[in-house]
């Protein structure tokens, strides 16, 4: 009698059930149906787990490999880069100083920059062309900014130059704007002084100063710089005035040495 009842009772469930299919609309069963699939796949996930995991063990070392692989290619691919970029900043700075090459009415010579001065005695560069390329004492060097110092020592391949901000530098110059004419020395702090300035001479902040035609090493009408500050002379009754380089001197690579 109790398994005829359990049968009847089981018969009923199957009807009802497929009433509900039947009847009731699809948006109602799609819930249902969702959290019917997700309380059946616990135990299929629960079983599936140890072999997951046993997977990942598996293949540990090959992806382990295949990382290592893919990081190596990228710090591959990233020093290129910084390749490419250092190409186009030389390629850059190589184009002015071609265009200022052109522009010159002078012959010169191109040069790298190849090291400082071992002594650390002077404000100096080293370049890469000597007696061999045409060079001699006293030349100026220059780069498509402005005057960047003249060649104080000499061999056949390399050439020191004293830059325009060391103390033995020294060359005629005058201020653009007003054609006040005085000597441009440099101060051994990355700046030069204009001299000899008569103290009403015109000139004030912001005034360029080129190469004088009385220099005797320079042609007339390079810049060599921008007056930062105008001051009286402690030694005489002249004014001085601090000018910044047109040229930084800390980050210069090539330059053009002109030729007499």
């Amino acid at each position: 009698m109790f398994r005829k009842n359990t049968k009847t009772i089981v018969y009923f469930l199957i009807l009802v059930f497929a009433f509900l299919l039947l009847f009731i609309p699809q948006g109602s069963i799609d819930p249902l149906k969702f959290t019917v699939m997700n309380i059946a796949s616990v135990p299929l996930r629960i079983l599936a787990f140890p072999f997951v995991e046993m997977k990942k063990i598996l293949f540990y070392h090959r992806t382990f490999d295949e990382y290592l692989k893919l990081r190596k290619e990228v710090n591959t691919l990233k020093a290129r880069l910084v390749g490419l970029d250092e190409v186009l900043l030389e390629n850059s700075r190589l184009e002015q100083l071609l265009q200022f090459k052109r522009d010159l009415i002078f012959s010169s010579v191109a040069a790298n920059i190849v090291g400082g001065d071992p002594s650390n005695w002077n404000e100096a560069i080293l370049i890469d062309k000597g007696r061999g390329s045409g060079l001699d004492i006293g030349m100026p060097v220059v780069n498509a900014l402005g005057v960047v110092g003249k060649i104080a020592e000499i061999d056949t391949h390399k050439a020191k130059v004293i830059l325009l901000s060391d103390s033995t530098f020294s060359v005629a110059a005058l201020v653009k704007r007003s054609r006040e004419v005085g000597l441009i020395t440099g101060t051994l702090r990355g700046k030069c002084r204009m001299r000899y300035l008569s103290s009403n001479a015109d000139v004030k902040k912001g005034d360029q100063i080129i190469t004088s035609k009385l220099s005797s090493s320079f042609p007339e009408g390079l810049l060599i710089g921008e007056v930062i500050d105008v001051r009286a002379s402690e030694s005489s009754p002249t004014i001085d005035c601090i000018v910044e380089p047109a040229v930084s001197l800390s980050q210069i690579e090539e330059v053009l040495v002109i030729q007499k």
